[in-house]
């Protein structure tokens, strides 16, 4: 970790660009990557809003009042962006919407399909819906969850997002459209594999991710970490991971422990929801945070929680090795791994 200009340069031949929570195609320029949640009535979109943005236990999603209009919100966090859920019967290439104002500034479209419905109907409106921004828009990113999963079997599960894929991408092609940038998650309120989607969808408005990558890789193989998260605490969604591969299992450990973060930042620490306070401390928001660190034992894993600044916390997954041993080499390669994120997220300049 000490050698950090090359873990802060990824291998590139263009010069790279510090991230300052700006998306790079946002023409107005308010530091705010749009999401669009779209997809039939009652797949679920209103409910993955709920329980991924506002902590809604999964239960209560049931008596949400179907949406009517469309529903515009900001969320502040390490990188601001907004969240925009419509309602499934607007027809978004109607001449009465104005189409720019919607997808002009977007990050990315989320489509939601009911897993356990009948599904070609909305199929048929993806399709159309990507091939009329294909025209304009080539450049967007089209992330379709497969939701409702946890009502199917393995089995039938599989099959679903098989035949869903094909379907779309059969479409696609057919009409000049193969390597059209489309992605697809099974996802659920239920357990974790909604917030692992979001992760991998808010991972691609970021344009420093190789970067992060790349410091990460460098703490783990200098401290001998089998997994590290950098997490935003509020959401549980990774903003970033190294390099090595990713299990759900891993995932769920690290973003259970978070709630502990979160729980006991609530009772003694910031008021993270405060909005007000929120405005007064952005100068300071990449200061050091209120220095909870923790080592604990965790079945056959160590972990290791550090919070890095008011919106991150840092989560590593190490081995039955004696990791209390380390702890002071840990603790100051973190310490640099801070600093480098500082650069990398200068979060008080905006």
């Amino acid at each position: 970790m000490e050698d950090l200009p090359d873990a802060d340069i990824p291998p590139s031949p263009v010069q790279p660009r510090y991230h300052t929570g700006r998306f790079p195609n946002n023409k107005a320029g308010d530091g705010k990557p749009r999401l669009l949640l779209m997809g039939q009535r009652r797949s679920g979109k209103s409910s993955i809003s709920s329980v991924v943005f506002h902590k809604l236990p999964p239960s209560e999603t049931l008596y949400l009042e179907t949406t009517t209009r469309i529903k515009k919100e900001s969320m502040h966090s390490f990188m601001d962006f907004q969240v925009w859920d419509f309602p499934g019967h607007l027809d978004y290439f109607d001449p009465a919407f104005d189409v720019d104002n919607i997808f002009d500034e977007i990050g990315a479209l989320i489509w939601v399909i009911d897993a356990q419905d009948e599904y070609l109907d909305a199929i048929v409106r993806l399709n159309a819906t990507i091939l009329n921004l294909q025209q304009t828009y080539p450049n967007i990113n089209v992330e379709v969850f497969v939701h409702k999963v946890d009502g199917l079997s393995d089995d039938f599960r599989n099959e679903v997002i098989q035949d869903i894929t094909q379907r779309v991408m059969d479409e696609l092609s057919d009409n000049g459209y193969e390597n059209a940038p489309v992605s697809f998650y099974s996802t659920s309120i239920y357990d974790h594999s909604i917030f692992d989607a979001f992760s991998k969808v808010i991972q691609k408005l970021i344009p420093q991710l190789p970067t992060l990558e790349a410091l990460l890789d460098s703490l783990c193989r200098n401290c001998h970490i089998e997994k590290a998260y950098l997490f935003d605490v509020l959401s549980k969604i990774y903003i970033a991971t190294d390099t090595s591969p990713t299990d759900i299992g891993s995932y769920e450990i690290c973003s259970d422990y978070i709630d502990v973060v979160v729980d006991v930042s609530e009772i003694y620490g910031w008021d993270r929801g405060d909005e007000e306070a929120q405005a007064r401390n952005n100068e300071n928001a990449i200061n050091d945070a209120e220095s909870l660190i923790t080592l604990e034992k965790k079945s056959n894993n160590y972990l290791y929680l550090r919070e890095i600044n008011k919106y991150l916390a840092l989560i590593c997954l190490m081995g039955d090795d004696s990791p209390a041993d380390k702890k002071p080499l840990i603790d100051y390669n973190v310490g640099v791994f801070q600093e480098a994120l500082a650069q990398v997220f200068p979060r008080g300049e905006k």
